[in-house]
């Protein structure tokens, strides 16, 4: 770890040029990192951590963490640090500035944050999945202080109250309910509870729930391809993408662990096991990807020896695979630059071009099971959701109403 804050700026500093960050932004977060460099004299701090730069923040801030009371400045001030202190912790600066702090307190605390780490060096969870169940437990540990609750206390009409605090959707509901009941396994066994508390979380149903998935339409999605800037070599990259995400229907972990040794160039054809399913597919490989696939490697790939095809282009992470978040964001932002109608209101990653891809297949009077083969599915049973989306073979599906002769119905009643 980088301690000596100069080596940490100057590492810092190479990283906003790769990114191409504006020179007034990158010129207002140099001069933020200056101020830090003389508070730290001041204070007689030799060496930088993220406890000193929170320090420099609570003091010039008032705070650490985002919150709508700091300008706009202001928050350029906390970025610029949180950037310093996020690099020297994992290499590369956060997604985000946080707007909570989530602190696992006392023995319940404790317990959940031993979890946390269980799930991240021993069973390695992602770090999106660990964050996703930090989140829920957290909200459920704030319930429990808020109440003077312990594990051992807990019931059927507690859960019940707590779901109902929280005001959770649906699926929100699911999420939460899923990772407290594997928590509260976890917990009894390894002797945190004599009791499993997973009996007190009811069934929500949630898998029979009616969902209708977000779709785009086939010129809004060349809208979103044509939208890359191909130039560069990161163009390159986000259009193999975009490809690979609308044309194949390929999910994010597909696209991140996607493999020179798929492509069969003999066959033109791409083989490989689904990441989340383990089913092995095949697609044939289109013009329009093979020839995208050679531009990126010829013109875009930094040099690795990465067995992934699609790496990073960003100094700290160049070369490495992406994550699947990264895939997410790279869909959002064409999405956003194509000017897609309602795109905010409605899901903007990876998979409702997916959906998209299905549904347009369907709209073409294309088969089930040929949709279910191309979307790598066991069964057509998981095809049958787009046929809620295709609303022109609905209207064909209503039968007329016969006339009816009741003395219980008039006409104009």
């Amino acid at each position: 770890m980088v301690t000596d804050v100069q080596a940490l700026i100057s590492l810092c500093d190479d990283e906003l040029v790769s990114r191409g960050y504006v020179a007034v932004l990158y010129g207002r977060i140099k001069a933020e990192w200056e101020k830090l460099i003389s508070w730290m004299k001041i204070h007689n701090f030799t060496d930088f951590s993220e406890s000193v730069g929170f320090q420099y923040c609570d003091e010039t801030l008032g705070t650490h963490i985002s919150n709508e009371r700091l300008n706009h400045d202001e928050k350029i001030r906390l970025r610029a640090i949180r950037m310093l202190t996020s690099y020297q912790k994992d290499g590369d600066f956060e997604f985000r500035t946080p707007r909570i702090e989530r602190l696992f307190l006392g023995n319940t605390g404790s317990n959940m944050h031993l979890y946390l780490s269980y799930l991240r060096n021993v069973q390695h969870f992602s770090e999106s999945t660990i964050r996703n169940k930090e989140q829920y437990l957290y909200e459920f540990f704030c319930y429990l202080e808020k109440h003077s609750l312990t594990l051992e206390n807990l019931s059927v009409e507690i859960m019940e109250d707590f779901f109902r605090t929280l005001d959770y959707s649906l699926a929100s509901r699911h999420n939460c309910g899923s990772t407290l009941r594997i928590y509260f396994r976890y917990a009894h066994d390894h002797g945190i509870t004599e009791k499993d508390n997973s009996v007190f979380i009811l069934k929500d149903n949630y898998k029979h729930h009616c969902k209708i998935p977000t779709t785009y339409e086939e010129d809004e999605i060349r809208r979103i391809i044509s939208s890359v800037e191909r130039s560069s070599a990161t163009g390159k990259r986000d259009y193999l993408i975009l490809l690979l995400a609308a044309e194949y229907g390929w999910r994010s972990s597909d696209i991140v662990n996607f493999r020179f040794s798929q492509i069969d160039w003999d066959k033109n054809v791409i083989r490989f096991n689904q990441h989340k399913t383990d089913i092995p597919v095949e697609y044939p490989l289109l013009s329009s990807v093979g020839n995208a696939i050679i531009d990126y490697l010829k013109h875009g790939r930094p040099l690795t020896d990465s067995e992934e095809i699609i790496v990073s282009a960003e100094s700290a992470k160049k070369g490495r695979p992406l994550s699947t978040p990264t895939v997410h964001s790279i869909v959002t932002k064409y999405m956003k630059k194509a000017h897609i109608k309602n795109w905010k209101s409605k899901k903007h990653d990876p998979h409702s071009l997916r959906h998209s891809l299905a549904t347009n297949m369907l709209k073409k009077n294309i088969s089930m099971p040929i949709i279910s083969t191309v979307l790598g599915h066991q069964n057509t049973e998981s095809t049958k959701i787009y046929l809620k989306v295709d609303t022109e073979k609905l209207r064909q599906c209503p039968l007329s109403i016969p006339a009816m002769y009741s003395k219980h119905y008039k006409v104009g009643r």
